[in-house]
């Protein structure tokens, strides 16, 4: 008997694969119907982790089983290659990102070939390329011309060491993760992309996204976080301007006593200016340059302020109010105003507690309004709208929809991510590059010191250019676009990716969008997800897609831990998948991880997990090999035994499993324990002296089909083994008999009073009177109820009876 020599089987398919372009596809091609499977595309590291292996492992299931299925399947693979970690590398080791990243890409993307992944390589993108990020430009270009896209100041984060700006995962507890400096804010003018452009389509759609997992669309709605309020006006006294602050409690004014200003808004530099609180204002600012949006919004701040000279007075009470400064409003939320409630708002409460501002409550335990003047004796609910009727017949309000949702700042003080397509000109201004001058291309000739501004302003041959307006000296935009911008769209481009002409082909992508299947870390649930999101509404309101959503389905599957962690290096808690792969192989990496708990919930790593796995597939191996000689005959059924029958109905009712598991849910773990249970059975029946060859034979075809998305190579392995010509992954996905279900006798459980006492065989059609009847005189069965009265007899047809005595 030969031996599952794993490592030469692996390497003989993957070369056979390649030679054959087994997985090339046209996208053009339309003849049956598309089904387009994508995992989320991975940062170049230059390493794959088990997180990865999980990851491809179930989309490539998916892919085959499809394919399987009838289906046109595309199943695409790439590169998020840009990035600060290609950066660094540069700062730290003194190599160029680009020939960083290359490496990486070359190093990992054997890694993926090496676990028999069915991706289609021609399709492959890398995000860094200039074929790839001169579209990420044009895209930019028509954002900027629909009005989509947009310059304005921002604070930022910025280290004064590195004299650079920080990304938020950059700053670690208030510090700069390079060198440990506080981090303050910066005004700076940043671009945007204008993301509440689609705020209400963004969460009106959610719901048609009945594939997505609940929890990502909460999460997502909660991130839009649409309210109802109203906005109201607070005119400043002895000055000639207006304060507009969003409540979403307009039920509660006749309470404010205070208002509130974020320290680093534009109003509150206003109300300051040429004043003594200039100082003051300075000096409260300096401190809030020091802590993130984070902890600023964290409920156990402890409330700072200061007064900041100025009064407004409270529109329905005409009651005077001191404006403060404050810790916990931020200016990007609202309109960075906030009317002080403290007798209904915790963080008011605490502020005007601290600095001995008047509390007035305005509702009552019963939810009854009080202190209200005319309002007294509603019901606050009631009151809300009625409080802002009045302010609207004042003219001091109006009835507000508003979000959460804030535009997206793109703009990186980086180099290594997509060039901003656009000049500066002394004589016209901010000027787009054209699009026949498209990619602007990052230069080589660019210091990464680590320090100072993006390192394109080392690079005199970028900075210095022509305006394409007036001709005139110009200068180059020298910020890069946030990465998220080219994960946003890449699932458009690997439908069309070696077109030259344009983005992608409109026709192509209204065939094949939405992604039937995607699948990727919860992680991404909220920022990549919704920028996908946004992306698709814009590219409709272009006019290059009719579609609006880009994901029909999402998987989110679980973490790999070890020992209930999640598997890092800092831990000293990883397990390498090559070091697995070398060992035991691809499928049985593949199988483990697959089979160790369902896609969605985290797995725990398991050693003998693995070997559990790997001595399956050897078992699986020396089956099939010591009956691939049956496995060549030409045989027929011929008359069964109840033996035969019963092999056959297992060997059916297994396949029923698995297809309905692959089918309707990811029930990976629980198919390849069906063909677990499906290989006992068989090791049994072989053995029998009498045992039919056609329905060996019908059952290794079976196993060998059914084994193959989960153990690729293997399944290959043994398909020509077994004397079939060509892949195992050409042909349909068998369909099981449903007449091989149907038994001539099936085996009855008989309980008494909820005990097992017997199993017998009846007929298959027996009815539920012929079951109380073979029970009541089966021999054993007479032992355990002689003597006593029969209360109750129930019955489950074909399966259970169940005698209840006393």
């Amino acid at each position: 008997m030969s031996t599952y020599e794993f490592g030469k089987i692996e390497k003989k398919w993957q070369r056979i694969w390649d030679e054959k372009n087994q997985y090339k596809m046209d996208t053009a091609d339309m003849s049956k119907p598309k089904y387009y499977c994508l995992e989320m595309f991975p940062y170049p590291s230059g390493k794959i982790h088990m997180g990865h292996v999980r990851n491809y492992s179930i989309g490539d299931v998916v892919a085959r089983f499809k394919k399987m299925e009838g289906y046109n399947v595309l199943h695409p693979m790439g590169w998020d290659s840009f990035g600060l970690p290609a950066e660094n590398a540069a700062i730290k080791h003194g190599i160029h990102p680009h020939k960083w990243t290359m490496s990486n890409i070359e190093e990992m993307k054997e890694q993926l070939k090496m676990l028999g992944l069915s991706y289609d390589w021609d399709k492959e993108i890398a995000t860094s390329t200039p074929e790839y990020y001169k579209w990420t430009q044009k895209i930019f270009l028509e954002f900027l011309k629909a009005g989509l896209a947009y310059k304005k100041n921002s604070y930022v984060n910025w280290c004064p060491s590195c004299e650079t700006v920080l990304a938020n995962e950059q700053v670690v507890q208030g510090e700069c993760e390079r060198c440990s400096t506080i981090v303050v804010k910066k005004e700076l003018e940043q671009w945007y992309f204008k993301t509440t452009e689609f705020s209400e389509e963004l969460l009106k759609d959610l719901d048609e996204l009945e594939g997505w997992p609940e929890k990502v669309r909460l999460m997502q709605k909660n991130w839009i976080g649409k309210s109802h309020g109203a906005n109201v006006t607070f005119k400043v006294n002895n000055m000639d301007k207006e304060i507009t602050v969003y409540t979403t409690r307009p039920d509660t004014i006749f309470g404010s006593t205070f208002m509130v200003l974020a320290p680093e808004s534009e109003l509150a530099r206003e109300l300051v200016e040429g004043t003594e609180y200039e100082e003051v204002l300075d000096n409260f600012l300096a401190k809030m340059y020091t802590m993130t949006a984070i902890e600023r919004e964290a409920a156990d701040l402890e409330k700072e302020g200061e007064f900041i000279g100025r009064t407004v007075n409270n529109p329905l009470t005409g009651k005077e109010m001191p404006i403060w400064i404050a810790n916990y409003v931020l200016a990007d939320y609202g309109t960075g105003a906030v009317m002080g409630v403290p007798a209904h708002d915790e963080r008011d409460e605490d502020f005007a507690k601290k600095y001995g501002l008047e509390i007035i409550p305005v509702i009552d335990e019963d939810d009854i309004m009080i202190n209200s003047s005319e309002f007294n004796g509603m019901n606050k609910d009631e009151a809300f709208n009625s409080i802002i009727e009045k302010l609207e017949n004042m003219g001091k309000g109006k009835k507000t929809v508003n979000f959460r949702l804030r535009d997206w700042l793109i703009s990186r003080q980086r180099y290594w991510g997509c060039p901003i397509p656009v000049v500066y000109c002394d004589d016209c201004g901010i000027v787009p590059v054209k699009e026949s001058d498209l990619p602007v291309l990052l230069p080589t000739d660019v210091e990464f010191t680590g320090k100072g501004e993006s390192p394109l302003t080392t690079s005199e041959s970028f900075n210095e250019c022509s305006c394409p307006k007036c001709g005139k000296s110009a200068r180059r935009e020298v910020d890069t676009i946030d990465t998220f911008v080219d994960s946003s769209w890449y699932f458009m481009r690997y439908v069309d990716s070696n077109n030259f002409d344009e983005a992608f082909n409109t026709e192509l992508v209204n065939n094949w969008l939405p992604v039937d299947q995607y699948i990727g870390g919860v992680e991404h649930a909220i920022l990549h997800l919704l920028y996908a999101r946004w992306f698709m509404k814009a590219f409709n309101k272009l006019g290059w897609t009719n579609h609006v959503e880009p994901f029909k389905n999402l998987l989110t599957q679980g973490m790999v831990l070890m020992n209930g962690s999640k598997m890092s290096k800092s831990k000293g808690n990883t397990v390498s998948p090559m070091e697995i792969i070398d060992e035991y192989g691809a499928d049985t990496a593949r199988l483990f991880i697959l089979f160790a708990a369902p896609p969605e919930r985290d797995l725990d790593w398991s050693d003998k997990g693995v070997e559990g796995c790997f001595k399956f597939l050897n078992r699986v191996y020396r089956l099939v090999d010591e009956l691939s000689e049956i496995a060549h005959k030409n045989l027929q059924f011929g008359k069964l035994t109840k033996e035969d029958k019963e092999m056959r109905a297992k060997v059916h009712s297994i396949l029923k499993k698995v297809t309905d598991d692959l089918s309707t849910k990811f029930g990976f773990n629980t198919a390849i324990a069906a063909l677990m249970e499906l290989i006992n059975d068989i090791y049994k029946y072989k053995e029998m002296d009498d045992r039919n060859e056609a329905v060996i034979k019908e059952a290794i075809e079976t196993v060998v089909v059914i084994v193959s998305p989960f153990a690729p190579h293997l399944g290959e392995e043994l398909w020509e083994m077994i004397g079939k010509k060509g892949s195992v992954f050409d042909i349909s996905w068998p369909k099981y008999d449903e007449k091989a279900l149907i038994l001539d006798e099936v085996e009855l459980i008989v309980q008494v009073n909820g005990k097992l006492r017997n199993k017998i065989m009846v007929p298959s059609d027996i009815d539920q009177e012929g079951m109380k009847e073979a029970a009541l005189n089966d021999a054993k069965i007479k032992e355990f109820i002689e003597g006593k009265s029969i209360v109750k007899v129930i019955s489950v047809p074909s399966k259970l009876v169940n005698i209840v005595v006393k």
